[in-house]
């Protein structure tokens, strides 16, 4: 093997990794309100409900911007537009940390959406360009690991944070994070050209791109299958005595979620049907396991971390299975792939709380298990295209530096 082969051989660890510090600051910005609403109801002086909107602005700015913004920048350089996010969390996150009244900081909150939605569509299609073809699925992997890390450790710690330095410092913190990313990125991540106007897709050929819809309705399904049971965790679990313990039933689920990742890193490549059809039939299992036994508090802790393992991976898996579906046109279906998700976070809040309010609790379970055994049909049925079956032929071979 000669030195170059070895070269493309390797994962640019480095450069992922960054792009993996993205995707975490993506998620703390988005989350970390929720753990510090009574500390910033009481610095804006406004009530619990208004805080919370903290959160759905942020998950509005992503859904609105995600498919506009792809397509604008789709001619500019790869590296330009991943710094004008990062650019977009220092200054949306400094703004939120100094700001003293209720609608500066909304805005704020609205615009660092709007850079979570373009990072979102770009992160996937970066680290496959960073590899060969038969190191894209993993390179996902990698560039993905700050998901799961944030959710499970970032969140708890940010809260933590915010109680011992203020939820302004907390902020502040955050910028600063992203200041060293800046840097980070300018040293580490190589830069792209943006597609010419030859190799553009509109965004409608994309959708009917074949494949593209499987997978965004398996990604649809799925998530929302994840996000009922993930925003109503705390009532689910309270049954069966662990009220108290959100914290640590979450936290194994992100070591689940971690170790899911990596499993994912060495499947998806060469068994992506099969890996995302053995995830949903054993979150599926799960959801028939904790339904017959959602008062066991050891049968809720096994549950959760075989959930987290499904999951862990979920992201690389539909990621990969889309943008080798879309071809040349797997930034734009990227970006779909955003709104989709988040479509599916918001879906999974409101259809959780009419579950609750209006059947209780314990018809959760039975309500995932018919949304996963949906998206276990359409992922069974896209044989041919969307997840199809032997090693992963689909992407150009890329190698930059």
């Amino acid at each position: 093997m000669t030195h170059d082969e070895k070269q493309s051989a390797r994962l640019p660890l480095g450069a992922l990794l960054a792009l993996a510090m993205t995707g975490f600051i993506c998620i703390l910005t988005e989350t970390l309100p929720a753990g510090l609403l009574p500390q910033i109801g009481r610095g804006l002086e406004v009530s619990a409900s208004l805080t919370g909107q903290l959160v759905t602005v942020y998950a509005l700015g992503s859904l609105l911007a995600a498919i506009p913004l792809t397509i604008a920048t789709q001619r500019w350089r790869r590296r330009t537009v991943l710094l004008l996010t990062i650019v977009g969390f220092l200054v949306f996150n400094s703004v939120t940390a100094l700001s003293s009244t209720y609608w500066l900081t909304l805005v704020a909150r609205f615009f660092a959406g709007v850079s979570a939605g373009l990072a979102w569509s770009l992160i996937a299609g970066y680290a496959r360009r960073m590899v060969t073809v038969q190191l894209q699925g993993r390179a996902l992997a990698v560039a993905m690991v700050g998901t799961p890390i944030a959710l499970s450790l970032g969140v708890p710690m940010g809260t933590w944070l915010g109680g011992l330095i203020g939820w302004r410092m907390a902020f502040g913190l955050m910028s600063g994070l992203t200041l060293l990313l800046i840097v980070w990125v300018l040293v580490k991540v190589p830069d792209y050209p943006g597609q010419s106007s030859s190799q553009r897709m509109a965004l409608r050929q994309v959708f009917l791109t074949p494949g593209v819809r499987s997978v965004l309705g398996v990604v649809f399904t799925w998530m929302l299958a994840h996000n009922i049971l993930y925003t109503y965790i705390a009532p689910f679990i309270a049954g069966a005595g662990l009220a108290d313990d959100v914290d640590r039933v979450l936290l194994a689920f992100g070591v689940a979620a971690l170790a899911g990742i990596w499993i994912t890193g060495r499947l998806v490549d060469r068994h992506l049907r099969s890996t995302v059809l053995a995830s949903l039939a054993a979150f599926a299992a799960v959801a028939v396991f904790l339904g017959l036994f959602s008062s066991d508090a050891l049968a809720v802790y096994v549950g959760v971390f075989i959930w987290g393992l499904t999951f862990g991976g979920a992201a690389t898996l539909l990621q990969t299975a889309l943008a080798d579906s879309a071809g040349k046109g797997a930034d734009v279906a990227l970006s779909m792939n955003v709104v989709v998700w988040n479509s599916a976070i918001a879906s999974g809040g409101l259809l959780g709380g009419v579950l609750l309010g209006q059947w209780g609790i314990s018809s959760v379970p039975w309500v995932l298990l018919i949304l996963l055994l949906l998206s276990l049909t359409i992922a069974t049925r896209a044989r041919v295209h969307g997840f199809a079956a032997g090693e992963r032929q689909s992407g150009e071979m890329v190698v930059g530096h």
